[in-house]
């Protein structure tokens, strides 16, 4: 299968309407014609929380959202794109509660990495851990068996409780590559398209490394994972948040990466007004990514960012977004923090509200992104120009809340009569269609107030041009007559 050069939407399951089914006929309504590079649709699977992202099976779909048959209605019309979570699953899921009742005599054991498997007595060694990338203070936790009391310790990569609700999944294991191979096979019966691999970075746990993106083995389980996918027609994007230059060796390996360095770079482009870091950027990135300014979790900086930034300056970015509502997450660990103590993860809020509801200025981050080379995403609380949810944040207690708000059918309406909403459809219909797009890219010279972007294929061109100080967008093209025509954002 061949990842269209398209844009694709990102929701949640329930966020447009309420149901998968609703979100169907809110697609064929409004978007048929606006999202023809697909849908990732976020975790519509039963889960134990996260909002999704702790998924109990992958062979159901919960059924408040409705059931495998509304993805493939929409899968009719639109190629859809799903998570899975290959590193984990949820303590809750029926695998490893049977685990726990039975341990070592469950027909799922196999499916965990007991320390025994990491350490040949099963005890564990400090000096080991202290290699480790750690996302907890210890990377396993203890479980008592119920039918025995004795007590497992396994491994658990993730979780903010003691013992954790995310178990690892030994990919060594032969039951393990099956199940995944399970999950695979009824994802394409139902019309599944591109599988977004989540945390695929921590797969290998390997003594006396980092136990994060361990090569060379991470690369023989993709490449068995990418052989497996290719059989059924489905395309991979592995979901890497690390160093950029980890980033690079998957995308020289031939596969789809996130673009987690363009969301920061274009907003510190419009705050201080200089283009000169963002046309480098573009100059020198991989065309095989997928491109996004807003997603469920927040605007990358640490580890994404490192290197790129300069933290004092990262610091007067950061400022604005607060001043402009935003939230953060802050990285823990002080051995992960920048040396001056700079230590923000993500920056969370709406990109609407970052660039502090300015209409021109939003327009011009999504022609940005639109020009860079890859894949465009738009997430739903962007294509809507939404503002903030501090309400959400208060209510549930979650920074994250802040850019998860949940439109009905009458939001969504009056959402499409905003006049900038109405120029995003317009930009992202011709991004879909023209020509241009499918040939190559250039950055042109400009001053360091403006951007001057250019695709040409064939006689067709298309340039994009941007100045800094007025945030005024305009884009030069030739039309189906040969005529030069321009086209205001």
């Amino acid at each position: 299968m061949e990842v269209k050069n398209q844009v694709q939407l990102i929701t949640y399951p329930d966020s447009l309407g309420g149901d998968l089914k609703t979100l169907n006929k809110v697609l064929i309504k409004y978007f048929l014609d606006v999202f023809k590079g697909g849908i990732h649709i976020l975790p519509p699977f039963p889960s134990s929380g996260d909002r999704g992202f702790a998924p109990l099976t992958y062979l159901e779909i919960e059924t408040k959202f409705g059931s495998w048959q509304d993805i493939k209605a929409i899968g009719e019309h639109f190629d859809v794109l799903v998570d899975l979570m290959i590193n984990h699953i949820t303590r809750q899921s029926l695998f490893f509660q049977d685990f726990l009742s039975k341990g070592r005599n469950s027909e799922y054991a196999d499916l965990f990495i007991t320390l025994d498997k990491v350490w040949r007595d099963g005890n564990p060694v400090e000096e080991d851990i202290k290699k480790m990338f750690l996302r907890r203070k210890l990377p396993y936790s203890t479980f008592t068996i119920e039918e025995t009391g004795d007590l497992e310790k396994v491994w658990t990569t993730f979780g903010k409780t003691d013992p954790s609700e995310q178990i690892d999944l030994d990919i060594k294991s032969q039951k393990v590559k099956q199940l995944l191979k399970d999950f695979f096979l009824n994802f394409s019966n139902n019309n599944v398209k591109i599988v977004r691999l989540d945390a695929v970075g921590y797969i290998i746990k390997k003594l006396g490394t980092s136990c994060f993106f361990v090569e060379p083995e991470i690369y023989e389980f993709l490449e068995w994972t990418r052989k497996m996918a290719d059989s059924l027609g489905i395309e991979l994007l592995p979901e890497v948040h690390a160093h950029y230059t980890t980033q690079y060796k998957l995308a020289d390996k031939g596969f789809w990466i996130y673009d987690f360095i363009l969301p920061y770079t274009i907003l510190e482009t419009f705050i201080n007004k200089s283009s000169s870091k963002l046309c480098s950027y573009l100059k020198t990135r991989p065309k095989n990514q997928f491109t996004m300014l807003d997603c469920h979790d927040g605007i990358p900086v640490k580890p994404d960012m490192d290197d790129l930034i300069d933290t004092r300056e990262g610091r007067k970015v950061v400022d604005v977004c607060i001043e402009r509502g935003s939230n953060l997450s802050l990285i823990l660990s002080e051995e992960h923090k920048a040396k001056d103590g700079f230590d923000v993860h993500q920056i969370r809020g709406t990109y609407y509200s970052i660039l502090n509801c300015d209409d021109d200025a939003y327009m011009a981050a999504r022609a940005i992104q639109f020009f860079a080379p890859g894949i465009p995403q738009v997430y739903y609380v962007g294509l809507l120009a939404g503002e903030n949810d501090n309400e959400s944040v208060e209510l549930r207690g979650d920074g994250r809340e802040i850019n998860r708000h949940n439109f009905s059918l009458d939001e969504i309406e009056k959402s499409l009569e905003k006049e900038v909403v109405q120029r995003l459809l317009k930009l992202i219909r011709f991004r879909n269609e023209y020509v241009a797009f499918q040939g190559k890219f250039k950055v042109l010279d400009s001053e360091d107030e403006e951007i001057h972007l250019m695709w040409e294929n064939g006689d067709k061109y298309c340039t994009l041009f941007i100045e800094l100080k007025t945030n005024k967008s305009l884009i030069e093209f030739i039309d189906e007559n040969g005529v030069k025509v321009q086209y205001i954002i």
